[in-house]
């Protein structure tokens, strides 16, 4: 190909970013082919009905026949055509009836290995995130519809209740993992309603990403370099000789305080008196800004 000794002409329904390895990519041509108008799948019914390549005018088919397979293509000019040649077995005449009892169900655009899965899966996730739990609701059911996982869609849900809803609804976590809990236990098709509970508690849950930020920040000071040594009284004093190297000496139990918080120094001195953690305003890290403010207050007084 890089040559010009072959010159490669080819289509795939998959992405190409996922489908071609990367040498040959980089030296094509991509084309993206868009889902057809309804009209054009209305023509290409329509000529698959009279041409004598295809049905040769030996089935009759309704109008609102043909609106069902238009709209059961989703923009595919093959999905209607196999929709109407499963039809046009059942006999010489087609209606909505026989196209619904033909198929076992609608078709779905959605493939588990293509871009489908993964546009799929983002808009679901975008939708939970941005708070639309009518289109994550919708993204789901394609989702299951097509036979996905569920253990993938519990995963997800796991993630996106730390990363994007965390300490403004921690109950969203928790209402994650008992969803990826029963898909083990109870299986499908009954694990979908669970599915959809935690889908619509997370869709509807206030959102924060303090905790992604607040660990994002965190580890880019360690990769800066910002590590230092653990405070001497924090390091272990349990082992002979500790003592001497001043580990643990001056540690102060915090239970040992009424309020059960003291002033002392955690972190290494690299990093004392940085906030990683920011609460929003936003459910329940309304009230632990509050309390975090005091806390810190207390523990950093004399640092």
């Amino acid at each position: 190909v890089e040559n010009r000794v072959v010159l490669l002409v080819a289509a795939t329904t998959e992405n190409p970013s996922f489908s071609v390895v990367a040498p040959l990519l980089s030296r094509s041509l991509i084309l993206q082919l868009q889902p057809l108008k309804p009209e054009a799948i209305r023509n290409v019914i329509q000529r698959a009905i009279d041409d004598g390549r295809g049905l040769a005018g030996r089935v009759q088919v309704s109008d609102d026949a043909i609106d069902l397979l238009v709209q059961l293509s989703a923009g595919d000019a093959r999905r209607a055509l196999t929709a109407l040649e499963v039809a046009a077995e059942a006999g010489r005449e087609v209606t909505v009836e026989v196209i619904e009892q033909s198929l076992d169900r609608a078709a779905v655009r959605y493939d588990r290995d293509g871009d489908q899965h993964y546009d799929v899966v983002s808009a679901f996730i975008k939708s939970i995130r941005g708070s639309d739990v009518d289109a994550a609701l919708h993204y789901l059911a394609r989702m299951l519809v097509a036979g996905e996982d569920p253990r993938f869609v519990a995963r997800r849900l796991m993630i996106l209740a730390s990363e994007d809803i965390g300490m403004a609804d921690s109950s969203a976590l928790q209402v994650a993992v008992a969803a990826a809990q029963t898909v083990q236990l109870i299986g499908m098709p009954e694990a979908q309603l669970t599915l959809a509970h935690a889908t619509v508690y997370l869709a509807t849950a206030p959102k924060s990403n303090a905790v992604t930020t607040a660990l994002g920040a965190a580890m880019a000071d360690i990769k800066a370099g910002r590590a230092g040594l653990v405070p001497a009284h924090l390091r272990d004093g349990h082992y002979s000789g500790s003592a001497k190297l001043g580990n643990a000496i001056g540690y102060r139990y915090s239970h040992d305080d009424p309020d059960g918080v003291v002033t002392q120094q955690y972190p290494p001195d690299e990093v004392v008196g940085v906030d990683y953690y920011r609460p929003t305003s936003r459910g329940a890290e309304r009230e632990v800004a509050t309390r975090l403010q005091k806390l810190r207050a207390i523990i950093r007084r004399n640092c």
